[in-house]
């Protein structure tokens, strides 16, 4: 498969279409607590996109299950990519959406120290930092003015979604650094999705959740986006990505997701877009052109 330095356009099309699915996305996992309890809900979404998966795999007539060494990084980025999702499913329950989406996109940080120590031709320039440094101004800009001094729980919710980051920046790491890098990105999000079906309900019980408690319409509805969309659609098409693209131009894209969000919530909820929306825009864009700008000869 051909590596590429910069992300051409196709890639960022695709990458936008992605962050606006992670947006709803957000919406779709606070509905979803309101009936399935937040490791269950991980682990149930993740099974059911694991047989996802395994259909388009033999589909496709990729194979999955063929011996060549990838076995233990899969396993690790299966925990990695469980830790992040029980943190953030967990730390949505004590904190606000706005709150969370802001910790949670601290990843592109944490992808960026991680490549620069660790992968050969993705290390940190200046005109990189400056951008994920506007990027993230961005995102804070955009969801400023709904924020308030946060409580106790909150506070906790906010450190539980800032270590979720950290965990989704250490799988991509690991994915860019293992032999994963080399194997299909369906054999690569199946020891993912594989390892959070079995981990997470496991930690659900655990800790004594309640699994499926009140699967309402809406929940289900949430639910089924999610496994279809978020978790087999999306994250399929993070790790082809990644297989191809440097981590650290490819993360900076996400910090879109949060805005989208907030202009998703003003076209289908009504919520206000203020002025500030379209500076934080400009700001984002920035951001992205400096992390992508091809380095000068």
């Amino acid at each position: 498969m051909q590596r590429r330095e910069q992300v051409d356009a196709r890639a960022a099309a695709l990458l936008t279409l992605m962050c606006a699915v992670w947006a709803a996305g957000q919406v779709a996992t606070k509905i979803g607590l309101a009936g399935i309890s937040p490791n269950w809900q991980a682990g149930l979404r993740s099974a059911g996109s694991a047989l996802l998966v395994i259909a388009w795999a033999r589909y496709r007539g990729a194979p999955l299950f063929r011996r060549d060494g990838t076995a233990p990084a899969g396993v690790l980025c299966g925990a990695l990519f469980s830790l992040e999702f029980a943190l953030l499913f967990v730390g949505l329950e004590y904190t606000t959406a706005a709150r969370g989406v802001i910790f949670l996109y601290t990843a592109p940080f944490f992808v960026a120290i991680g490549a620069h120590l660790l992968i050969p031709g993705d290390r940190l320039t200046r005109p990189k930092v400056a951008g994920l440094s506007c990027a993230f101004c961005g995102v804070l800009l955009a969801v400023w003015s709904g924020l308030a001094l946060p409580s106790r729980e909150e506070m906790l919710g906010d450190l539980l979604c800032f270590l979720a980051a950290a965990a989704w920046a250490s799988t991509t790491i690991c994915v860019k650094t293992t032999k994963l890098a080399t194997t299909s990105p369906e054999k690569t999000l199946l020891y993912q999705l594989g390892v959070a079906a079995i981990a997470l309900p496991v930690l659900g019980m655990l800790f004594g959740e309640r699994g499926v408690f009140d699967p309402t319409a809406p929940v289900i509805a949430a639910f089924l986006f999610q496994m279809i969309f978020v978790t087999f659609a999306t994250f399929l098409a993070w790790f082809w990505l990644i297989s191809i693209y440097p981590a650290t131009r490819l993360s900076a894209f996400t910090f879109l997701t949060p805005v989208i969000g907030v202009i998703l919530g003003h076209i289908m909820l009504g919520e206000q877009v203020t002025v500030l929306m379209g500076l934080s825009l400009a700001l984002i864009a920035a951001g992205i052109f400096l992390v992508n700008r091809p380095a000068a000869a």
